[in-house]
């Protein structure tokens, strides 16, 4: 006991010396999430005493993983995240003796998109899914070969006639991870007949159905979304894959494809009928609250926006219902910490 009691003494004392260097929350990751934390931030820095929180992009993992990184200011205090941790990214918490604490705080689409004077689209996830997959049945479905798709209505004759191009985040993305699960794995292999055969042939799981093509049908076009929006207009022909805010904010210059009949409206997305929605997360490093001012701060400044009428929600995200904000709300006051048997 006294062992532990003098660890915990000598970490508090290297991260107190070590805050000198740093008053202000240091926030990274996921790039759906960053134009939402950014409002939260710059209203966190309008309270007495509270310096605008610096909120930073580079994608699910580098949020979930600086998380889960060492304790210390020269770590980033919250990661932000459009894809939940897992339980081997929780691992690595672990490993580095940092607790955090998990804050949902709303909900999100991810959309297809492109320019308006671009052809419509309404495919299945299951189309999706060979226009977009690294591996897809042969044609006499006995086996996976490499993605042979060049154009849409080589997948089905309703679908337009011009090259398959779409725009998409990297393999650091939250966006990309929910995509591949969500799209490729569960709207794809598990609804192909021809798949579901071969991977019961070769005693595989559909999660090896997830990685994208990267012959240039699907072209990463990194972690800023408003830069895939700008090259759609620039090329009518292509398709864009990113968080549904983009969308909302560009919706005059940005048409939407309907994914299963439905499209990415916020009414078809907050009651879950738009098959390719995710939650929004950010994880609290609990070792650097109470020694880097404002973490709670900033965390209950979200709580005063995240409603049905809040600001975050005229800004594309989608609202909790309110008892989901209560529960969450109690979290960001009592810093329970994330385990694994918490995850699914």
């Amino acid at each position: 006991m006294f062992v532990r009691l003098g660890l915990a003494a000598v970490v508090a004392a290297s991260i107190s010396s070590a805050a000198m260097a740093r008053d202000y929350v240091s926030i990274a990751g996921s790039s759906t999430v960053l134009p939402f934390s950014t409002i939260v931030a710059e209203a966190a820095g309008k309270r007495p005493g509270v310096k605008t929180p610096v909120v930073e992009s580079g994608g699910s993992s580098v949020g979930k993983k600086g998380a889960c990184t060492g304790i210390g200011t020269e770590n980033i205090d919250i990661g932000n995240a459009s894809s939940r941790m897992k339980v081997s990214e929780l691992d690595v918490c672990a490993e580095n003796n940092v607790e955090v604490t998990e804050i949902k705080v709303g909900y999100d689409g991810i959309v297809l998109a492109s320019d308006r004077s671009g052809p419509e689209l309404d495919v299945t996830r299951e189309q999706l899914w060979l226009a977009l997959a690294a591996n897809v049945p042969n044609a006499e479905g006995t086996a996976f070969v490499p993605n042979f798709y060049t154009t849409w209505n080589e997948i089905d004759a309703s679908l337009p006639n011009i090259a398959i191009r779409v725009l998409g985040p990297p393999t650091t993305s939250g966006t990309r991870a929910s995509w591949e699960e969500m799209v490729n794995e569960k709207g794809g292999c598990k609804q192909n007949a021809a798949a579901k055969a071969i991977l019961k042939a070769e005693g595989k799981s559909a999660k090896t159905c997830r990685p994208l093509r990267t012959d240039g049908g699907y072209v990463e076009a990194g972690e800023q979304d408003n830069l895939i929006v700008q090259k759609l207009q620039e090329d009518n022909s292509s398709f864009g894959v990113f968080g549904f805010s983009y969308l909302d904010q560009n919706s005059d210059v940005l048409q939407a494809a309907k994914v299963g009949g439905v499209a990415p409206t916020f009414e078809d997305i907050a009651a879950g009928d738009y098959p390719v929605s995710r939650s929004l997360f950010f994880y609290i490093k609990k070792a650097h609250v109470g020694v880097v001012p404002g973490i709670q701060e900033y965390a209950r400044e979200w709580t005063k926006h995240w409603g049905e009428d809040g600001i975050l929600a005229e800004s594309g995200m989608i609202p909790m219902g309110e008892d989901e904000r209560a529960v969450y709300a109690d979290a960001i006051e009592n810093l329970p910490t994330l385990t694994a048997d918490m995850l699914d």
